[in-house]
């Protein structure tokens, strides 16, 4: 399988030293085992991964990207700024701790957490909420009319989340709002 994954990456690959070709290739993962031997071949030679995650679609959550499945080369503070950077890894063990914790939540509920832990939850919710955005693409799915959002209002809403500027407000308000508005 590997010779073959080689052997694809290798036509796709510039050879002129002129340039490069970007290849953007869907694998399908089979009973969504990441360790079955031809998607850890395939996986091998990708910069990114995007993982689309089926419980996410299945709430409505739209793009369903799952933010700890997914990866980049480029997430890097001297590619994306060390700003990008840390609101996306600050973000990403947010919602790392959320699933830890919503198992728990789960068992015995929200109020037997730790307050600490309360409010990790709560926010993580939000950024959970917050993540879904409405695109063009997804009006059909959602019947919310689709909107540009730019990196900046991202980064901005995910900062006041962390921040807790929010936590008096419900998740629910976070959902599919494109950016945060001005309190």
């Amino acid at each position: 399988m590997s010779s073959e994954v080689n052997t694809v990456q290798e036509r796709i690959r510039s050879v002129d030293g002129g340039g490069s070709i970007t290849a953007m290739q869907a694998v399908y993962v089979p009973a969504d085992d990441m360790t079955d031997p031809a998607v850890v071949a395939i996986f091998s030679y990708l910069d990114s991964s995007i993982k689309l995650s089926r419980d996410l679609a299945a709430k409505g959550f739209y793009p369903a990207v799952d933010p700890l499945g997914s990866s980049s080369s480029n997430m890097d503070p001297s590619i994306v700024g060390k700003r990008h950077f840390g609101v996306a890894q600050t973000v990403i063990n947010m919602i790392s701790q959320y699933k830890q914790l919503d198992k728990i939540v789960q068992v015995i509920g929200l109020e037997e957490l730790t307050a600490e832990d309360q409010t990790v939850y709560k926010r993580a919710d939000k950024l959970l909420k917050f993540l879904t955005q409405p695109f063009f693409v997804s009006e059909v799915f959602t019947g919310i009319k689709g909107e540009y959002v730019a990196i900046e209002n991202t980064l901005e809403g995910c900062e006041r989340i962390i921040a807790g500027e929010f936590d008096d407000l419900d998740s629910k308000e976070f959902y599919m709002i494109g950016k945060v508005k001005a309190r």
